[in-house]
């Protein structure tokens, strides 16, 4: 039996390479326990439910929104993905729908996770990872039209940071119970994947966090 290449688009958690959203907990994992001394090892993490490779929750934004433990995994667990490849665009531009997406509409349809490939993740850690290209609110809008309830991007968020919609993007998607992916990496490969035939696959699991907004994730493709 043929074995099957997974492409892993979640970032590491390691402290000494992170970004972060400006004013969220920092991640720490520090030794409880240690082998040569217990016998046995053990960690104590800390993070924010929206640290790496992680999904929001419509609760994030939305008050009594659902929160993650209450998402269904058949929204997240072996769906088609659409690569939507936007290298093109520059630092802190517009994701339009009219310039960039409209063009695609006819392969977004309900259970398809749309994917926006900017190349950003290039920058991780570093400080050119704030200045990412952004998603219209408008642009949103359309592609909710589409039956699309998640999207997931290689960048820090959907919305600009301190910009003129503030969260306007955040509130659209998850107002609609949708969800939204963020700090994906590895999209290059599977939108090179996509090119193949067959389908694009992803899976995208959250933790099971009792009434959280959020959740790390661990993100990851196949051609079906």
């Amino acid at each position: 039996m043929e074995s099957l290449s997974i492409i892993d688009l979640t970032h590491t958690l390691d402290p000494d390479k992170m970004s972060i959203y400006p004013g969220d907990p920092l991640l720490a994992c520090c030794p409880v326990t240690t082998i040569p001394q217990d016998g046995y090892a053990v960690n104590s993490l800390s993070l924010g439910t929206h640290t790496g490779t992680h999904i929001d929750a419509p609760s994030h934004f939305i008050a009594n929104g659902t929160t993650i433990d209450q998402i269904a995994l058949d929204m997240l667990v072996a769906r088609p993905a659409l690569v939507v490849d936007l290298t093109y665009k520059k630092p802190e531009t517009k994701i339009s729908w009219d310039s960039d997406l409209a063009k695609y509409k006819e392969r977004m349809k309900e259970g398809v996770i749309l994917l926006l490939y900017t190349g950003w993740s290039a920058y991780w850690a570093t400080p050119a990872y704030m200045d990412y290209p952004y998603l219209d609110k408008h642009a949103a809008e359309q592609i909710l039209l589409t039956g699309v309830k998640v999207i997931g991007l290689d960048t820090l968020s959907p919305d600009q940071i301190d910009g003129d919609e503030g969260y306007g993007v955040h509130e659209v998607i998850l107002g609609t119970g949708g969800l939204i992916v963020e700090n994906l990496t590895n999209l290059k490969a599977l939108a090179e994947l996509q090119q193949e035939e067959g389908a694009t696959m992803v899976s995208i699991v959250p933790l099971t966090l009792k009434d959280c907004d959020g959740s790390p994730v661990r993100a990851f493709g196949w051609k079906a």
